[in-house]
């Protein structure tokens, strides 16, 4: 239908003239267009039709407020977010699977100081650069570098103000400031946070019974958000016991499986979670190749919950793509299958080679790209990746937060959605941006991208989207779809009471 459109359109512009242009040819162009965004072919039924209606009001009020969310930095936007009629509603919403959020960022920082740092034999140090260290002992920790004294958490809070305490950790596990323009002035700065609050949470997560509890609070938050399924980018350390005893990555992968096979039994709405193993891009060629042949041992012994393979850290700083071809082509040499989901285009270097991660990401046939901040400048690299049918996983919040972009209404991906690209809307480390879930993110989304231009059939394609484009086995994902849909129907129906 949408060829033959173009195809009326062009036949109808060879008698181009110059007389005042025919209002017929307009309005077959807007409607050309609006069929190629995403949801444009979408046909809502009449209940969805009114709830869109609805919708529209709403929007329409929030866009011509003198405050606009998505204008503003996040930290900044979210009061005005929560207090949002949109966002209420985008709450409600099934949302589907979370396709990009990474394992150390998934769980509110107030349940990790409130909960994780109140458990016995919780020791804690601070470092010389005014940040701090958490470790889980029976017995006193050696001396860390550059690191005070390690003192039992229950001592501390015996002689200091508990309240004030638990502030100043919940300050070092994120990045919530009141003023983020001054106190990140550039990326380097905020990415040096960035990695920091990671370092903080380490000690704790890692902790053996920290690490499952943390793994179901995860899955807790993100249900609790209406979404259905997720999957981590996951590091995957060795966590460690009381006594110091390290455990194998193995232990890992069979302690995500056994929280998995909890909280669906717990939560049999949830459909569950796959990891992505990821390490750092800092690695040299040699290491990358030991990483890779791992990734492979973990998909071969994992093959329900290990879903492949990433790099993660800051793009710009680290080596590109092409640096670990041999690593990266090893899984084909040795005939094994083992999927790459890539960060790439997280960047506005422009012309560096850093800037051509996403080319190499589609031509080592990455699942999807993370971010594609870039794609819009590289024309290439776009019709690639819609032809392979690989979908950019959009994480608007952190593009923000980390300095890609001020003002979301100005993010890359409005053209990627006005041009129908395949891509899903993720969350990326909520926890440190002070989000949860993925409702913030759709909403900047839904507002911030679309504007007045994206409706109730933008959404149900991009909840659509985020499980026809996991990782999930063909017969699964046609179950969770349908799932979803029931939801969809019952959450459209609810929403017009």
């Amino acid at each position: 239908m949408q060829l033959g459109l173009t195809l009326h359109l062009l036949l109808l512009f060879t008698s181009w003239c110059d007389s005042m242009p025919d209002p017929h040819r307009r309005e077959a162009l807007m409607k050309l267009e609006v069929s190629r965004e995403i949801g444009g072919e979408v046909i809502l039924n009449r209940q969805e039709k009114l709830l869109d209606e609805k919708l529209y009001q709403m929007k329409w009020q929030e866009m011509a407020a003198p405050d606009f969310p998505p204008a503003m930095h996040f930290f900044k936007a979210k009061p005005l977010i929560d207090a949002s009629p949109v966002f209420s509603l985008l709450q409600k919403m099934p949302k589907g699977a979370a396709l990009h959020v990474h394992d150390f960022g998934m769980v509110g920082v107030e349940w990790l100081v409130k909960n994780v740092t109140y458990r016995e034999n919780c020791y804690a140090c601070f470092t010389d650069d005014g940040s701090v260290r958490f470790v889980f002992s029976s017995a006193q920790p050696k001396a860390a570098p550059s690191c005070s004294a390690w003192t039992l958490l229950k001592t501390l809070r015996e002689k200091h103000n508990t309240t004030e305490l638990d502030k100043s950790f919940i300050r070092n596990l994120t990045l919530v400031t009141e003023d983020p323009d001054s106190e990140y002035p550039n990326q380097d700065v905020v990415w040096k946070r960035f990695e920091q609050a990671f370092l903080v949470a380490f000690g704790l997560v890692t902790y053996a019974p920290v690490f499952k509890d943390y793994l179901y609070e995860g899955f807790r938050q993100f249900h609790s958000d209406n979404v259905m399924y997720v999957e981590i980018r996951a590091l995957m350390p060795l966590t460690y016991e009381l006594d110091g005893r390290l455990n194998s990555r193995d232990w890992s992968m069979r302690a995500c499986q056994d929280v998995v096979q909890h909280f669906t039994a717990q939560h049999p709405d949830f459909l569950g979670a796959r990891i992505i193993f990821t390490v750092h891009r800092g690695l040299n060629s040699t290491q990358a190749v030991k990483v890779v042949e791992e990734a492979i041992r973990l998909q071969r012994n994992f093959p329900d919950i290990m879903a492949g393979f990433d790099f993660v850290g800051h793009e710009d700083n680290g080596n590109p793509l092409w640096y670990f071809k041999e690593a990266l082509g090893l899984p084909e040499e040795r005939g094994v299958h083992l999927p790459f989901f890539f960060h790439a285009g997280e960047t506005n270097s422009e012309g560096t080679a850093v800037d051509q991660n996403m080319m190499d990401a589609l031509l080592f046939n990455t699942s999807r790209i993370g971010h594609g901040f870039a794609m819009p400048r590289h024309p290439v690299v776009k019709e690639l990746s819609r032809k392979m049918n690989v979908a950019v996983e959009v994480c608007p919040i952190s593009n923000q937060v980390l300095k890609l972009v001020s003002d979301l209404r100005n993010h890359p991906a409005a053209v990627l959605m006005a041009e129908g690209h395949p891509l899903v809307i993720s969350s990326d480390d909520p926890a440190l941006f002070g989000a949860s879930g993925l409702s913030y993110d759709f909403y900047e989304a839904f507002v911030g991208f679309g504007g007045m231009k994206s409706n109730l059939a933008t959404l149900k394609q991009l909840v659509l989207n985020s499980l026809r484009y996991s990782s999930l086995p063909p017969t699964m994902k046609e179950k969770a779809i349908s799932a979803l849909l029931r939801k969809w129907d019952k959450f459209v129906s609810e929403s017009l009471l």
